[in-house]
């Protein structure tokens, strides 16, 4: 077909496309949406050592401060070495330090300086580029 290799070209052209009718691919997306598993946090009660003897007992409290593990969050961190506005997934403490998880790392922020963007559902979501931009030497339209 002339189209650049990617995973969603090649899922494009798995589809029933019968030239005989006049059925071709026109466009092909900029943008995917990855989704992924992250789950819902740990059920354990306890943290074991390396030994697998119990180390610490855990909350049985799965929510602090009105935040669970895996809830989307905006941070605004007003200073300090992480000053700005972070969005990514939280692991929340019972001292309502919670750790705030992206790609750009892990740091941890104050109850008081988040705020919820979605509940955690199991699921992450985002979007990349998708990179066969290309159809028969021409560029396709998004």
């Amino acid at each position: 077909m002339g189209l650049g290799k990617a995973h969603t070209v090649d899922a494009l052209c798995v589809g029933g496309v019968d030239h005989g009718c006049g059925d071709a691919i026109v466009r092909v997306p900029d943008r995917v949406l990855v989704v992924r598993a992250t789950g819902r946090g740990s059920y354990a009660r306890t943290t074991p050592d390396r030994f697998g003897l119990p180390r610490l007992r855990r909350s049985r409290v799965e929510r602090h401060f009105g935040f669970a593990t895996g809830d989307l969050v905006r941070a605004v961190v007003p200073a300090g070495k992480w000053a700005g506005v972070w969005t990514g997934r939280v692991s929340v403490r019972a001292t309502g330090r919670h750790s705030r998880t992206a790609t750009e790392g892990r740091i941890d922020v104050s109850h008081r300086n988040l705020r919820l963007l979605q509940r955690a559902d199991g699921y992450g979501c985002a979007f990349r580029p998708e990179g066969a931009r290309r159809h028969l030497g021409k560029p396709v339209e998004p």
